[in-house]
């Protein structure tokens, strides 16, 4: 959309269950530009707000405030930078969010003397989308929020949250009472569950639920980490009603003789239930060479277990996996899918969940093509032996390579034990200068970050660690979590006609394609491509503030002095306008942002 007084114009980015704003203009109109306000319209007749900016004027009292709104409203603190990720539900509409049409009004806004002079509305722009969890054809998916620190978690949960009771028993009511907010309101597991597992556990939960619902559906089910208690009860019914099939991994993080895990505490109340359809215990435990690292959910249908719909990706069924770490599922509403994915899993339930009956099969040998919505996508099943897990790798190195335009991704692992070609591509990935791109891992190797009057790209850590923020950002949640990524995803071009994306449960490491239980899906689609794009740039943008601002290193020993954490200088908009010009310099990452979202 664009207005006809300014050359001002706002492309609208569209991703699950949230929309990208991202503004562009002629260098011209940025001379002593303020930023940008914005005001969304949500459906359902709800009340038009601001969007929020968490960074203000060092001095707000010399500047065009309206006394109506807050201090951190984008009416009293305009964002300084081109392009803004709104998601319902962070700061508005938190107890449910409304899904329709959203309607998005852009102001420039302008300094005078280094002043913020008052909105002016002539020049807004407005633009519309529907705003959903994102589904096209037969394709669903969902997301984690992941994002426990920060402070829309800090500011709804404060700041000594948890995920679970001390010494919480395996089935745990997530109804109780869990803590209390800043604001002093009480709030339950379940609430905290239902923001941070986002749509990613509404799409879980309502696989889950029609099973549970509809006696004629039956549910074959792969497991890693296995504890969110609410999931477990649906199981254990399904169990007593003979409509499930489980393969849970038991490596030594899932099983211990000694010291049982909630795996194993979950495997005897499992077996308690078990109807033993035919006198066959409907549960196997095992973990191939490694680890059973599948996540999925295949439902299928009557006596004949017809395949009805398949729910894979990165997402553990766990505490963790779904409220804490940052995750995605995907479903697929189509019974050929679906049917492959039931061919591979009875491979492996004949296979006792061993790696060598599995390799002896077609599936870690082939790559499965398939179309859907009109595109096209394929899917291998791991483990394979190391010629086909080593194409399967190098065939995404080699599209990063050849990448014209912008490669974003967010993997758990690239550190140096991370075997095969993937991680070693994405590590150089940053110093290209021909491409945009951004990712995000929880290794801390090669971290980079953002240098004016430079092209190469960005890379930064979402490993939890205690950052120090400056004012006015509040304390968060130190909340120990493992990962904080845990997505396994690298998107190629995703504005581009051979937009594509890798997605799935593997790591993209050598040794887990050829040792561990994964599937890896690939998807030539540039709607989806672009969600997936979204999400990773959510991530690198929230991270690569909190990385540039470590707390100091613990000291090695206990009579090294702690040193006294430096002095950090609040954060301030600026009053000159010159925030501005590197979006429009030649040779800066900030233009090449620019032209790639808002063009």
């Amino acid at each position: 959309m664009a207005n006809p007084l300014t050359s001002l114009s706002v492309k609208l980015l569209i991703g699950d269950a949230k929309v990208l704003i991202a503004c562009n203009m002629d260098q011209k109109d940025s001379v002593n530009l303020a930023g940008f306000t914005i005001q969304c319209q949500p459906p359902q007749e709800l009340a038009p707000y601001y969007l929020l900016n968490e960074l203000q004027f060092a001095d707000p009292s010399v500047h065009a405030q309206v006394a109506t709104e807050p201090a951190n409203s984008m009416l009293n603190a305009p964002i300084q930078k081109f392009r803004w990720l709104h998601v319902p539900g962070l700061t508005h509409q938190v107890n449910k969010v409304a899904y329709g049409q959203y309607t998005y009004t852009v102001t420039p806004r302008y300094f005078q003397n280094k002043v913020l002079l008052p909105i002016n509305r002539d020049l807004s722009v407005t633009a519309q989308t529907q705003l959903n969890p994102f589904t096209k054809g037969n394709i669903d998916l969902g997301f984690t929020r992941g994002f426990t620190q920060s402070q829309a978690f800090t500011r709804h949960f404060g700041p000594k949250a948890t995920f679970k009771p001390n010494k919480a028993p395996l089935l745990f009511d997530t109804g109780v009472v869990a803590g209390v907010s800043n604001s002093g309101d009480k709030y339950t597991y379940e609430d905290e569950y239902t923001w941070s597992g986002f749509t990613a556990k509404t799409r879980i939960f309502d696989l889950v639920n029609e099973v549970i619902n509809d006696k004629s559906l039956f549910l074959d089910m792969c497991a890693y980490d296995l504890n969110e208690p609410d999931i477990l009860r649906s199981l254990l019914q399904l169990a007593k009603e003979g409509r499930i099939r489980l393969l849970l991994d038991n490596a030594a993080l899932h099983h211990d003789t000694k010291k049982p895990t909630a795996e194993d505490k979950f495997e005897v109340e499992f077996n308690k239930a078990d109807s033993k359809p035919n006198g066959v215990r409907s549960m196997i435990r095992g973990d191939f060479d490694r680890f059973q690292h599948h996540k999925l959910l295949i439902v299928s249908k009557g006596p004949g277990r017809a395949p009805v719909k398949v729910l894979s990706g990165s997402t553990n069924f766990s505490v963790t996996g779904m409220y804490a770490n940052s995750n995605h599922v995907i479903v697929f509403n189509d019974k050929g899918v679906a049917g492959l994915y039931q061919q591979m899993f009875q491979s492996i339930w004949t296979g006792q969940l061993a790696v060598k009956p599995f390799l002896l099969t077609d599936f870690p040998k082939k790559e499965f093509p398939f179309t859907m919505s009109g595109s096209n996508m394929s899917i291998t099943f791991a483990p394979h032996d190391e010629v086909h897990a080593v194409a399967n790798l190098d065939k995404i190195t080699a599209r990063v390579a050849a990448e014209k335009s912008s490669v974003l991704f967010a993997v758990m692992g690239t550190d140096a034990k991370t075997s095969g070609s993937v991680a070693p591509a994405l590590i150089k990935l940053h110093e290209r200068t021909d491409i945009f791109s951004a990712g995000i891992t929880d290794s801390k190797n090669t971290i980079t970050f953002y240098k004016p009057s430079s092209t190469t790209g960005i890379r930064v850590t979402g490993l939890p660690g205690q950052t120090i923020l400056p004012p006015p950002f509040a304390e968060e949640s130190p909340i120990d979590i493992g990962h904080q990524v845990h997505h396994k995803f690298i998107v190629c071009g995703f504005n581009t006609p051979d937009a594509v994306v890798w997605l799935g449960s593997s790591n993209l490491a050598k040794l887990g394609e050829m040792q561990n239980g994964d599937n890896l899906i690939e998807i030539h689609d540039r709607d989806i491509a672009t969600v997936f794009a979204l999400e990773a740039l959510a991530l690198v943008d929230h991270f690569h503030f909190r990385d540039s601002h470590p707390a100091p290193p613990k000291p090695k020993d206990k009579t090294t002095p702690v040193p006294a954490p430096k002095k950090l200088l609040a954060f301030n908009l600026s009053t000159d306008g010159k925030w501005a010009a590197s979006y429009f310099q030649p040779g800066d990452l900030h233009k090449t942002d620019r032209e790639l979202f808002a063009k």
